[in-house]
């Protein structure tokens, strides 16, 4: 079966507030859709993992020549639209089924369990077959 990650991006689709600004029952109401949708795919065998990532504004760039000691800056980064904000590992029957859990996570809860629709890039892990080997 192929492998498909779901990369979930920061950009808060129908919803410009952040997220540490909504109504803690939002907040819930938003985590609580994603812990169940990741029981069923675990359950079904479907989900490989499933990572939410810190807000952004605690990442890190590295930048090393392999000889140097590195360099670690806080910025400057993308746009927060350009940020990831977690990622799912799936392994599915077909890329159709990849889009419906897409789909699942774009529609998560946000302020007044309005559906995000925060924006969820769908690519195919690297393996023989999508070479055709």
């Amino acid at each position: 079966m192929p492998k498909f990650l779901l990369l979930v991006n920061h950009d808060g689709g129908e919803f410009e507030q952040p997220m540490d600004e909504w109504a803690p029952g939002d907040i819930a109401a938003h985590f609580d859709y994603y812990a169940a949708l990741t029981e069923e795919l675990v359950e079904s065998g479907e989900m490989v993992q499933f990572t939410g990532l810190a807000d952004p504004r605690l990442a890190r760039i590295v930048r090393s020549d392999g000889a140097t000691a590195p360099v670690v800056t806080d910025g400057p980064f993308p746009e927060s639209k350009e940020v990831l904000a977690g990622f799912n590992v799936v392994d599915v029957d077909s890329e159709a089924r990849a889009l419906e859990i897409a789909a699942r996570i774009s529609a998560v809860p946000g302020p007044g369990g309005v559906p995000t629709r925060q924006p969820v890039e769908v690519r195919r892990v690297m393996d023989a077959v999508a070479f055709d080997l």
